[in-house]
């Protein structure tokens, strides 16, 4: 096999996929989509393996496969022809993450012969359920997550089926924004075919015989590397807040990484059982999980495919939070897929000699009411906080960090398409735990409610387990869910909160967690404490800092 073709290969698939999340995004109906870009995309081959995703989302790696297995449970190969698609979020029957993230996939065909899938991931704004986003902190099983698609057939030959549109938008608080943002994953997923097509020319299995061997290269990438590291066993464990039910009982995610030549597996049995609250995850987000950590450490710049997936195992235990069984509450997931990764990190971090603090993990707000017209808005907004410091620089503020690399939505967009006023968005001095390398800052963003009535949903964590530091540095700071009444005195919720009420003139702030710090602060470079002072982002010049000429700490006015 040629490699320079195959490496040409890979970068043309890439630039493919590429191309339809650029697509999606600019025809994206709902913020959460066209500003948060909270969607991937990807090309599969018969298998259903990926053989292409450029990542935004590197959790849906383990959920495209999951999705097309379940189209093949369901439906004959022998029944897909052009001009197909189906769609599906069932997170048992399916590979959803949860509810809201809805794949659309569709056949692909060269010259009458199918080839493979074009397939996307996106985020809904609302998919029903029992509060506004679909994602209740409070929901006991997924029933109470919104509606639960199987794989379903939505277009038949270019045709969408009326009967499923119909049912699908009486299921929704927000209908027009969620059928445009599946139209806009069905055009993606045409453009999809288009250029896959276009790309194979007339010699279709030699593109997918180097897609093949370039997923070959990801896997003995990663098998090269873990050869390199000593052998051992090695454990760690790491927490989640709570479920939503059962408040002030932490969750427990651990991991043993057992490593024997070029063979590296995940053991997670010993993790808690399954929660009672939606803070569950499936195993294959936890397998994509693992495939994220080992591209993190092993070659950030390696080409995503089934190579990357196949490489990492893992083993769980039926009835625990990472295998649940059906109908187990997951829209929470998010919080404990964070734990899990920098479990997996500090596992592995004596293999790897490298060492990750813990950062802000992710969150997400949702403030509804009813709009103007008599219908319902959803403002759906994903956040993450400060990255955790690493062994060898500081952490980055105010950024998503580990697998979600959702953006921030702009708060001009925010502000003319929903009635709230952003009356702060701001880095958080202090928020960094201290160390020789520095946490990243969280960030504080309030907002004044401008409608009579709205309801308020958060999903966050680490507001009471923070962010940890390693090697003598300092935890970063935790998060806060604030809100002020009519302008009162503020009043702490707590980090999951479902169906707030809240009216004109009452406030609400989200402070996101500070990464954790690595190292000695006494050992950190005193031109950095200065750039650090005079950033603001702390606003206490440390005393044991040896570019303190007095000796003593000085603070900030």
């Amino acid at each position: 096999m040629d490699v320079v073709e195959t490496e040409i290969v890979s970068t043309l698939l890439s630039g493919l996929v590429q191309q339809m999340q650029n697509s999606l995004f600019r025809t994206g109906f709902s913020s959460v989509i066209r500003e948060s870009h909270d969607a991937s995309c990807a090309i599969l081959n018969t298998e259903g393996r990926v053989l292409a995703q450029h990542v935004v989302l590197p959790l849906h790696l383990g959920a495209f496969t999951e999705c097309a297995k379940a189209i093949f449970r369901r439906y004959s190969v022998e029944s897909m022809v052009p001009g197909d698609a189906f769609l599906l979020n069932h997170p048992y029957w399916g590979g959803s993450p949860h509810a809201p993230d809805m794949a659309v996939i569709s056949p692909i065909f060269v010259q009458d012969k199918w080839v493979g899938f074009a397939a996307t991931m996106a985020h809904k704004n609302d998919l029903g359920g029992s509060v506004p986003g679909s994602c209740p902190t409070t929901a006991r099983d997924i029933f109470a997550e919104g509606i639960q698609i199987p794989p379903v057939r939505f277009v038949r030959e270019g045709t969408v089926d009326e009967i499923f549109e119909a049912v699908l938008k009486a299921n929704t608080r927000t209908p027009e924004l969620v059928w445009g943002d599946i139209r806009g994953q069905l055009g993606s997923c045409r453009l999809g075919e288009r250029l896959f097509r276009d790309l194979a020319g007339g010699d279709v299995d030699r593109l997918l015989a180097h897609a093949h061997h370039n997923a070959e290269l990801s896997a003995r990438r990663i098998q090269t590397v873990v050869s390199s590291w000593p052998d051992g066993e090695y454990s760690a464990a790491r927490y989640v807040d709570h479920d939503g039910i059962r408040v002030g009982r932490r969750l427990r995610l651990a991991v043993r990484a057992v490593k024997q030549g070029d063979d590296l597996y995940f053991d997670l049995t010993d993790s808690d059982d399954q929660a009672v609250g939606p803070a569950n995850i499936r195993p294959p987000l936890a397998r994509a999980a693992a495939a994220f950590v080992m591209t993190s450490l092993v070659d950030p710049g390696l080409p995503i495919n089934y190579g990357v997936l196949e490489s990492v195992k893992i083993r769980t235990r039926p009835g625990s939070i990472v295998d649940p069984h059906y109908p187990a509450p997951v829209s929470t997931y998010n919080p404990t897929i964070h734990a899990l990764e920098e479990a997996m990190f500090a596992a592995l971090a004596p293999m790897a000699h490298q060492r990750v603090a813990g950062g802000g993990g992710s969150r997400s707000l949702a403030i509804s009411g009813r709009d103007a017209e008599g219908g319902t808005f959803v403002q759906y907004e994903l956040f993450g906080g400060g990255s955790g410091a690493r062994t060898d620089r500081d952490g980055v503020n105010g950024t998503t960090v580990n697998h979600t690399n959702a953006s921030i939505a702009p708060i001009e967009i925010i502000e003319s398409e929903y009635p709230v006023r952003i009356t702060r968005f701001e880095l958080i001095p202090d928020s960094g735990g201290a160390g020789k390398y520095r946490g990243g800052l969280g960030f504080r963003r309030e907002y004044d409610i401008l409608a009579d009535e709205v309801r308020v949903n958060v999903r966050s964590d680490k507001h009471f387990v923070a962010p940890g530091g390693l090697d003598g540095g300092s935890d970063g700071h935790p998060g806060r869910l604030l809100v002020y009444l009519m302008g009162n005195e503020e009043r702490t919720l707590d980090s999951r909160v479902s169906d707030l009420v809240l009216h004109r003139g009452d406030r609400v702030a989200l402070e996101t967690p500070g990464g954790g710090g690595v190292g000695n602060p006494q050992d950190r470079d005193p031109v950095l404490v200065d750039r650090d002072w005079r950033f603001g982002y702390i606003s206490i010049w440390p005393a044991t800092s040896t570019g303190d000429k007095s000796g003593r700490g000085g603070e900030r006015s």
